[in-house]
């Protein structure tokens, strides 16, 4: 843990061992959930970054990891059943396939860097990550790469994803610079995060990643991830997302700066 608090351990709330895990930050973790399923819900990204950003300031990586996918799954599994009609398989293959080959790579750095690099690693990716959404840079296009250029990016976001748990970072802005439509877009990104999340959770879970505090938080976290859901579903359409989303990637920023500045 990176910070300790003083208070009650969380073990007394919950009735298992939670390691030095205390009341304040299993508030703190129910009310991340929460606000990562309501962000997705009524935005339609983000529970990746959303979530890890609080959860990193008091929980380890792996169980960062391994909770976001598990989370994943979930959030993004009804979006993608939603988007089948429109999925193309073939367009999928190269990143699927690069995930397949990605994750586990990911998951051995995840598995073996030190807790503290993970988190410096991570606030670069939520801090570029925001600045990106923020200002939308002009890049340059790449409408004319091919398969085996999505299938190199497919290895790379399976490596993040197998890493963080932060399994559509990199197909959004690809995806962007192919010149996709958002519905082609989301049809290509958001299925192949979760075939990302699912490798994610099978070698974490393969490999004796995940522990039973893990299992604990999980499903502390469902009732917050259904709720949280639930009203990002139910404001969808009734508030000004253009500023909504400023407002999140604004606070994406400072949470990126502040891993940043306890590395």
């Amino acid at each position: 843990m990176p910070y300790r608090r003083r208070g009650m351990p969380a073990a007394e709330l919950v009735g298992c061992v939670m390691g030095e895990l205390y009341a304040v930050d299993l508030i703190l973790f129910v009310l991340a959930t929460f606000a990562a399923a309501f962000v997705t819900g009524l935005a339609g990204f983000a529970f990746a970054i959303v979530a890890a950003a609080v959860w990193l300031h008091f929980l380890p990586p792996a169980q960062c990891t391994a909770l976001i996918a598990a989370f994943g799954l979930i959030v993004q599994g009804w979006s993608v059943w939603k988007l089948r009609q429109s999925i193309n398989p073939a367009r999928l293959a190269p990143f699927l396939i690069g995930g397949v080959i990605g994750v586990p790579i990911g998951g051995e750095i995840l598995r073996w860097a030190s807790p503290t690099s993970l988190r410096f690693a991570v606030g670069v990716v939520l801090v570029a990550f925001s600045l990106y959404s923020l200002i939308r840079p002009k890049l340059p296009s790449a409408s004319g790469a091919g398969r085996v250029s999505d299938g190199m990016v497919g290895i790379i976001n399976g490596a993040l994803g197998g890493a963080t748990g932060f399994a559509g970072i990199i197909l959004t802005i690809w995806s962007t610079l192919r010149g996709w439509t958002p519905p082609e877009q989301r049809a290509v990104f958001q299925p192949v995060g979760v075939s990302v999340f699912l490798m994610t959770a099978l070698f974490l879970g393969g490999t004796g990643t995940v522990s039973s505090d893990t299992m604990w938080l999980f499903l502390i976290g469902l009732p917050a991830l259904a709720a949280g859901t639930w009203a990002g579903l139910k404001l969808f359409g009734r508030l000004d997302e253009v500023g909504f989303r400023r407002v999140v990637l604004g606070l994406l920023l400072v949470s990126g700066v502040s891993l940043l500045l306890h590395y």
